[in-house]
C-alpha cells in the first residue's frame, strides 16, 4: 500500500503504548499530531529520529502539537527505549504491522539487493480534524523538527 498523502483523512488507529496504555487517534480529537514512523529502538537513525523529536517536545507542546511515534517493536521494547532517552510521549507497539499498513508504512525494502518487507520511514502531521496536513516520505532523521516546522511553514 503506498504513502497517504496531504489532504487524505487519517485512518483510525489503536495500539498500546510504552506503559501499556491503549492509544487512539481518537484521543487526539481536537488535537494536532506528528505520527512517525520508524524501523526500531535503539538503532542509530530511529534513536536519532526520536531523540531529535524529544528534545523538542515543548516546542511541540507550545505549537499545539502531540507526538506519537510506531513501531514493529514490542512494549517491553519501547519501555526500555522510552526510559533510556527519557521520552514523554508514547511509542505504539504495532508488533502485527497494523497501524503501519494502514498507513503505508510497511512495505518492501531493499538491501544489498536483498528485497524483504519492513517499516517504511515516514511521518504524518495531522490536523484537528484527523485529515493529513503534511507527510514526510525522506525523514531527516537528526533535524526532524526543523524539517517539519520548515515545511508546515511554523517559525
Amino acid at each position: 500500500m503506498a504513502l497517504l498523502n496531504k489532504g487524505d483523512q487519517a485512518p483510525e488507529f489503536k495500539g498500546v503504548n510504552q506503559n501499556g496504555d491503549t492509544i487512539s487517534l481518537g484521543d487526539f480529537k481536537g488535537k494536532k499530531l506528528i505520527l512517525y514512523f520508524y524501523p526500531k529502538d535503539n538503532t542509530p537513525g530511529c534513536t536519532a529520529e526520536s531523540c531529535n523529536l524529544s528534545d523538542n517536545y515543548d516546542v511541540w507542546l507550545a505549537k499545539g502539537y502531540e507526538v506519537v511515534g510506531v513501531s514493529p517493536d514490542s512494549v517491553a521494547s519501547h519501555k526500555r527505549f522510552a526510559d533510556k532517552y527519557g521520552f514523554k510521549f508514547n511509542l505504539i507497539a504495532d508488533t502485527e504491522h497494523e497501524i503501519l499498513e494502514a498507513y503505508g508504512a510497511w512495505g518492501e525494502k531493499s538491501m544489498y539487493g536483498k528485497k524483504y518487507m519492513g517499516v517504511l520511514r515516514s511521518t504524518y502531521v495531522i490536523n484537528e480534524e484527523g485529515v493529513i496536513d503534511e507527510v514526510f516520505e525522506k525523514v531527516q532523521t537528526k533535524d526532524h523538527t526543523n524539517q517539519i516546522i520548515k515545511a508546515l511553514d511554523l517559525n
